[in-house]
């Protein structure tokens, strides 16, 4: 039995719009948002957020000045560079929003995140003396103790915080509270 070959197939016109692949490349950004500091501010933040599916890693808010008239909402989010651009524009359009910075994409900073974290390990117990010494280690501080468990808090790099937890939870059963991640340029640069 002899193959026939198949006719090719015909060739599609080009096309009169040039249709881009979208932007697979997700990229995690932290940004600075100054606000009024008034009722309500917050909702509009995290009402943009959830109103359009973005995400929130992170989230911290707190006043900033002497007569405590002006917020900083620290934010931790993930998209695409066009998401992430979209994010930044509708923010700084938002009332009493007064300024926007990007601190991923402006340049160096620093972010420090804080957790406490409870172990509960009985007394005279591998995982108490374990906890101790990853305690030890990982720099984090006793803030309370009973023979039944400890309780640390551990302030550093957002990865820090998260390798001491995961380190923890191994050792036994575990409580963890998170503040957020707080961040700030670095240099002679205020905002």
């Amino acid at each position: 039995m002899a193959r026939t070959k198949r006719p090719a197939a015909p060739t599609q016109p080009a096309a009169a719009y040039i249709i881009k692949a979208p932007d697979t490349n997700v990229e995690r950004h932290t940004l600075a948002v100054i606000v009024s500091n008034e009722p309500g501010v917050l909702a509009r933040v995290i009402g943009l957020f959830s109103g359009r599916g973005y995400n929130i890693e992170s989230l911290t808010v707190a006043a900033v000045n002497e007569d405590e008239s002006i917020s900083r909402i620290t934010v931790v989010t993930t998209g695409t560079p066009m998401i992430i651009e979209q994010i930044k524009n509708q923010l700084d359009r938002l009332v009493p929003v007064s300024d926007v910075h990007d601190l991923t994409a402006e340049g160096a900073f620093v972010e420090r995140e804080l957790a406490l974290v409870k172990v509960l390990a009985k007394a005279r117990s591998h995982e108490r003396r374990e906890s101790l010494r990853m305690a030890e280690i990982f720099g984090a501080d006793v803030v309370d103790t009973t023979t039944d468990s400890f309780a640390f808090a551990m302030t550093g790099s957002p990865s820090k915080v998260k390798a001491f937890i995961e380190l923890m939870r191994a050792l036994g059963k575990t409580e963890v509270v998170r503040s957020g991640v707080v961040a700030i340029a670095r240099g002679a640069k205020a905002l």
